[in-house]
This record gives structure tokens, C-alpha cells and sequence, in this order.
């Protein structure tokens, strides 16, 4: 069943074939905050898809702007996170993708009076 929260979440590739390390590694990336928002990576909608494989992963992500002062250190933040979580090299592929509010988690806009 799909929470409310999860609605506007792209589907990782990983949840098919790794469900149960694709929950772990959500609850690992919802650790990292954006200092600036005050929201997390994977309720900010930053975490765009994730690919699992034996011997590594990989994540691809984008950032609230282009030139996020807080860039670098989310992103390190994100493969260091990934990697404790399931004990396998990552790699973090900035994507091209610009982020809009409408990318959020249902409900968190409201707290800003966008929705």
C-alpha cells in the first residue's frame, strides 16, 4: 500500500529487485537534511532513482538548484549514508533534472502555503 507521502516518489529501479534493501536505504537517505529547507533528500524528492546490484550502487540525484551551496556536502553525505547502510561501494550521479516544488512529498508544500 502506498502511503500518502509517497505519492508524488519516483519509483526506484531497485524496488523490484531489492525491496528490502531499497526500504533500508530510504530510511538511510532520509537522514540526510538539506540545511537550507529543513527537509530531507528523499522528501524534497532529490533521490530520482536508485539502481542495486551485488557489488555496488548506484544513485542518481539531483539538487535543489544548480549551484546549492550545500551540494558537495549532500551529496557526499547521500554515498556515505548508502554505503553504511548496505555495506557495498556507491557512486552518486548528479542528474541534469531541475527541481520544482511539485517534486515534494504530499503535504510538505503546505507547511510553506505552496499547496
Amino acid at each position: 500500500m502506498t502511503s500518502a507521502q509517497e505519492v508524488n516518489r519516483p519509483r526506484w529501479e531497485s524496488e523490484d529487485a531489492y525491496p528490502e534493501l531499497s526500504v533500508t536505504l530510504r530510511e538511510a537517505l532520509s537522514e540526510v537534511i538539506d540545511p537550507e529547507i529543513g527537509f530531507n533528500i528523499v522528501q524534497l524528492g532529490l533521490i530520482r532513482n536508485v539502481i542495486i546490484s551485488e557489488d555496488k550502487t548506484i544513485i542518481n540525484m539531483i539538487l535543489t538548484t544548480p549551484f546549492c551551496p550545500y551540494g558537495p556536502a549532500i551529496i557526499d553525505a547521500a554515498r556515505q549514508k548508502a554505503e553504511a547502510a548496505l555495506e557495498r561501494p556507491t557512486e552518486v550521479e548528479l542528474g541534469m533534472e531541475m527541481w520544482d516544488f511539485s517534486m515534494m512529498e504530499e503535504g510538505l508544500g503546505s507547511d510553506w502555503g505552496l499547496f
